[in-house]
């Protein structure tokens, strides 16, 4: 049921089983089971599966609205045409340091199903790689988070549309046994798949540079190149995003209420006993201004994003109030309830940048290639004695929030992965696009290095939380990013290089004027800082790991020192992966209402 804070709480009476309680504010509010803030990606996924048990009561705070019939997001090939409109919270960066002092742009849903709505390479369904999730539980201690757990949830999620006949003469290909058959989510292959030679000959080119294709990248094994599945429904033509999937075929659920143009503030507290602390509730804006509270009697779930989640904890009194050089609650005059200095820490982003070619004759349909290689294809591992010299630099850079030591052991199980060939590069193709001036077709080729070793952070900027917060990834901190995002344009350059593409080929972006043939390290470094931009892949924020090392949530996603408030989504992956992260949110948020219910003997 969607609802807006500015109509009468009182017209609820009847879809209420719990009771009222007057805020501060004097306002009669209705109580629900648990209240999610974020009605995204992770958080309808909860709320779908919650409100599966009729005795209990859900409340979604969702800060946009329904989309649902905004050709803007359901369109397969216009997957950009959201971008930088209302239901984009249109974030910006700091000055990034090391990076030529620019200020980057970073998309985010305002909208109810979140950034799955809005996003462009993340309708791309790759999931992680088997070492990665295994990496929760081994290396940091998180019990039960693993790939062989996981993995089930994963396919649980997952309706996956078995290609047709000309969609697998087009390259689509899958092994059954890893997808799953009746999820919400749709997964597949558009109608439009080019259906010519492009798939063969940039096949060739990847095997020429000793990528193979793979059958199928989500068994745990991503390395290859393959035609990538994307979140669609097939026989709609349109974008299965997470409202879709999750929130619309439920909709009329008594027991679910989404409140859509709401404004989460922060968490109500109902008090503590000692140092643990009880949340009653969430304040939130309406759309007439007014602040009103919607109750929880269980749980408060926080599931607004990597951006988002963290300042809303800041805003509730949950982070770091002080060191010798960072303030951040007393700054701004929050009083401290729980202090936690990994609120905000641990951001990660992945730097992007592309490749554009014009052909010399027409590829009609989508190219939704993708490929993933480990680092060893195009340099010598990473050195260990760099680790510990790139974990005080991040350290101080992040003003001592995670020790050098604690980072260095975080760097230490990113580079385990790396070295064990978990891949390191991605390179995925865009839609063909005609010029418009002849028979040509301009293609481009993103890339990105996959786990970087920077990290930066967010926190809040005011106490005001309409205030955006201030988002600081620390591009290229570690300047061994910036040398592994060379290696990369230049490999992929040798791609297009290739005899099956050369011939058929013209780059025109960046051009041999801007970076030549021979081009130096220092011109490609110069073109890379000039041009790349966030990937909106953050995670990071609210890690899930040991306090020492910086995080936020235990193993059941409960933050630390509280007894009823959880955060579910990509600010609790501890690192980045080797995949799309829309796959893995999914599979996490399934998960994560698995371990609710099983707490509270839903299950």
């Amino acid at each position: 049921m969607l609802l807006t804070k500015n109509s009468s709480v009182r017209s609820l009476v009847s879809h209420i089983i719990l009771g009222y309680f007057f805020t501060s504010y004097n306002i009669i509010v209705s109580a629900y089971d648990f209240v999610i803030i974020g009605g995204g990606t992770s958080g309808l996924v909860v709320a779908n599966r919650l409100s599966e048990i009729p005795n209990i009561t859900i409340a979604v705070i969702e800060a946009g609205f329904s989309v649902l019939n905004n050709t803007n997001v359901s369109s397969v090939n216009g997957f950009t045409l959201a971008l930088n409109t209302a239901i984009d919270w249109q974030y910006a960066t700091t000055s990034q340091t090391y990076a030529g002092g620019r200020i980057l742009g970073y998309n985010a849903g305002k909208a109810l199903g979140g950034t799955s709505t809005i996003n462009v390479v993340g309708m791309t369904y790759v999931r992680a790689a088997l070492q990665q999730i295994d990496s929760w539980q081994v290396g940091l201690g998180n019990t039960g988070w693993n790939w062989s757990t996981l993995y089930p949830y994963y396919k649980k999620s997952e309706s996956f549309t078995i290609p047709t006949a000309a969609q697998t003469a087009a390259g689509a290909s899958y092994i059954p046994a890893f997808h799953g058959k009746n999820g919400p989510l749709k997964v597949g292959y558009a109608y439009d798949l080019n259906n010519g030679t492009l798939f063969s000959q940039v096949g060739r080119a990847w095997e020429s540079l000793g990528v193979n294709r793979s059958r199928d990248i989500n068994g745990g094994n991503v390395t290859g190149h393959m035609v990538g599945p994307s979140t669609l429904d097939r026989e709609k033509n349109i974008r299965e995003d997470a409202a879709r999937a999750y929130y619309y075929p439920v909709q009329g659920r008594p027991n679910l209420h989404v409140f859509l143009n709401t404004t989460a503030r922060r968490i109500a507290w109902a008090g503590n006993l000692g140092a643990t602390y009880t949340a009653g509730g969430v304040e939130v804006l309406n759309t007439n201004g007014e602040i009103e509270t919607i109750n929880a009697t269980k749980e408060v779930i926080v599931s607004a994003g990597s951006l988002r989640s963290p300042a809303i904890l800041e805003l509730s009194g949950i982070g770091n109030p002080t060191t010798d050089k960072l303030s951040i609650l007393q700054k701004y005059g929050i009083p401290t309830k729980i202090i936690l200095p990994g609120v905000g820490e641990n951001l990660q982003d992945q730097p992007n940048n592309a490749f554009a070619y014009e052909s010399n004759t027409t590829y009609n349909g989508t190219v939704p290639y993708v490929t993933y290689a480990p680092l060893s294809s195009i340099l010598p591992s990473v050195p260990a004695a760099n680790l510990s010299t790139w974990a005080s630099s991040i350290s101080a850079a992040i003003n001592g929030s995670i020790s050098p030591g604690a980072m260095n052991y975080l760097l230490t199980i990113q580079n385990d992965l790396i070295n064990q060939n978990v891949p390191d590069i991605e390179v995925i193709f865009g839609n063909t696009v005609n010029t418009g001036s002849g028979p040509g077709t301009y293609l481009y080729t993103a890339f990105w290095t996959l786990l970087p070793f920077s990290r930066g952070n967010v926190h809040i900027s005011s106490a005001d939380p309409a205030v955006y917060p201030a988002i600081n990834p620390n591009f290229f901190l570690v300047d061994f990013d910036l040398k592994v995002q060379v290696a990369i344009a230049k490999w992929t350059r040798k791609f297009w290089a290739a005899k099956s593409l050369a011939s058929a080929f013209t780059e025109m972006s960046p051009g041999y004027f801007v970076v030549p043939k021979n081009a130096t390290d220092l011109q490609w470094e110069t073109w890379i800082k000039s041009t790349f931009g966030s990937n909106n892949h953050p995670v990071g924020t609210c890690s899930m790991q040991g306090i020492t090392s910086g995080g936020v949530v235990d193993s059941n996603l409960k933050v630390y020192r509280t007894s009823n408030v959880r955060v579910v989504d990509a600010s609790i992956l501890p690192h980045q992966l080797s995949g799309h992260l829309t796959s893995t949110l999914y599979a996490v948020a399934e998960k994560a209402s698995d371990i609710i219910k099983n707490m509270y003997g839903f299950a």
